[in-house]
C-alpha cells in the first residue's frame, strides 16, 4: 500500500516537471534530453517503484526550465537619457561620461546594422571592447556600472569575485557530484530573467591566489565574443549564449590579472575626488538620498555651508565617497534620535555643533 501512494506521489512529480518542460523555452534537443531524463525516472517507477537520482533529475529539469533561453529585455540606447542618468547619479566625471556615452552609440549603431542586415549580427556591439574601471575603494566603480544598466533599460547583476576560490564557482560542477551547484554566470542569469543583463565582474583583482589562473581561464572564454557564444556550465552540459551579455569589469588594480584577460578589456582610470568634489557630491547627491532613506525631510535637518569642510575630510585624506557616505549617515541618525526624544522640530549643523553630530571612530 506504502509502495503503491509513494510511486503515485512520485509520478506527480514527473507530472509537474513535464509541464515544466512544455511550458519552457528550451532548445529543441535539450528539450528531447530532459524529456529522455523524465521518461527513464518514470520507467523506473513502474517496475521498481524506486529511482535513486531523481532529485538530481528533478534539480537539473528546474535549472533549464527557469533560464532565459529566449527572454530579452528591450535596449533603450538613447543616448540624451543615457547622459541625464548619468549626470543624475554622477557629479563632474565628464571624460569617463564622454567614454561611455561613446561605447552606447557604437553599441546603437551596431544594432541598427544589424536589423538592416542580419548576417551582421555576430559584428554587433558584443565584439566591443569590455568596459573596465579601474580605482580606488569609493571611487564609483560600482555605481557607475548601475547606471549604465539604467540607462540601458536592463538587469543588473553583480558576480562578487572577491575571494573566489575556484573556477568552478563561475563555471558550476558536474553533476556526477553529489552536492554539484551551478556556476555563478548561470546563477546570475535565472536572477536577471533575461539574456542581455548587464553583469558585473567586480574585484577581478582578488581571487583566491591558489585559483587566480584558472579563473583567468574561464574569463578569458567569458570575455572573448568567439567562444561565449556556446558557454557550457557544468551543471548544465549545454551550450549557452552569453554573447548578448554586456559584461562590465572592476579592479582595484591590474596588477593580479592576466595579460590574455586585459587584452579583452578597455581600462577605464576611475579618479580620486578632491575636497571641492566632495563637498558637492555631499551636499547635491549624498546628503538628500540619506535624508530621504533615514526618514528626515529638508526641513528637519539643514547643514551650513561652512561645516562641509569639517564633514568631508574628519580624519584625513580619503580617495573615494565611502567615509563621506558613513559621516553623513552618521549624523543623519544623531540627528533623528534627538528629534525623536527630545521633540525638536529642526536641527541646524553649525561649526559650533558639529562635533556632538559626526559619528567617534
Amino acid at each position: 500500500m506504502s509502495d503503491n501512494s509513494t510511486t503515485s506521489g512520485e509520478f506527480a512529480e514527473l507530472h509537474l516537471l513535464q509541464e515544466k518542460i512544455s511550458k519552457s523555452s528550451l532548445p529543441e534537443d535539450l528539450r528531447k534530453k530532459a524529456q529522455t531524463m523524465i521518461d527513464r525516472a518514470a520507467l523506473s517507477f513502474k517496475y521498481h517503484s524506486q529511482f535513486n537520482q531523481f532529485d538530481m533529475v528533478a534539480s537539473y529539469i528546474d535549472w533549464i526550465t527557469v533560464l532565459p533561453w529566449q527572454e530579452r529585455s528591450e535596449d533603450i540606447l538613447d543616448i540624451r537619457i543615457a547622459k541625464s542618468i548619468l549626470d543624475k547619479n554622477h557629479y563632474g566625471l565628464e571624460e569617463l561620461k564622454d567614454r561611455i556615452l561613446e561605447y552606447l552609440s557604437v553599441m546603437k549603431l551596431n544594432m541598427e546594422q544589424a536589423k538592416k542586415d542580419p548576417q551582421k549580427k555576430n559584428h554587433s556591439f558584443s565584439r566591443a571592447p569590455i568596459l573596465f574601471f579601474v580605482g580606488l575603494v569609493g571611487t564609483g566603480k560600482t555605481t557607475i556600472a548601475i547606471s549604465i544598466a539604467e540607462a540601458m533599460g536592463r538587469k543588473f547583476i553583480r558576480i562578487p569575485f572577491g575571494g573566489m576560490g575556484s573556477a568552478l564557482d563561475l563555471r558550476g560542477e558536474s553533476r556526477v557530484h553529489a552536492d554539484a551547484e551551478v556556476g555563478q554566470l548561470i546563477k546570475a542569469l535565472r536572477r536577471a530573467g533575461t539574456k542581455n543583463p548587464v553583469i558585473l565582474l567586480d574585484e577581478l583583482d582578488r581571487v583566491a591566489e591558489h585559483a587566480r589562473g584558472d579563473i583567468m581561464g574561464v574569463l578569458i572564454e567569458l570575455l572573448d565574443p568567439e567562444q561565449n557564444i556556446a558557454f557550457i556550465d557544468h551543471y548544465i552540459d549545454y551550450p549557452f549564449d552569453l554573447s548578448e551579455v554586456l559584461f562590465i569589469a572592476t579592479a582595484n588594480n591590474t596588477n593580479n590579472i592576466s595579460t590574455a584577460v586585459l587584452d579583452r578589456l578597455e581600462p577605464i582610470q576611475m579618479p580620486s575626488y578632491s575636497d571641492d568634489e566632495k563637498t558637492i557630491i555631499g551636499k547635491s547627491y549624498v546628503f538628500p538620498k540619506v535624508l530621504q532613506s533615514t526618514g528626515l525631510t529638508p526641513d528637519q535637518l539643514s547643514i551650513i555651508d561652512s561645516v562641509w569642510p569639517t564633514i568631508v575630510r574628519p580624519l584625513g585624506f580619503d580617495s573615494g565617497i565611502r567615509t563621506l557616505e558613513r559621516t553623513i549617515d552618521g549624523v543623519c541618525r544623531k540627528v533623528a534620535r534627538q528629534i525623536i526624544e527630545k521633540k525638536i522640530s529642526k536641527i541646524i549643523i553649525t561649526e559650533e555643533n558639529v562635533k556632538q553630530f559626526l559619528p567617534t571612530w
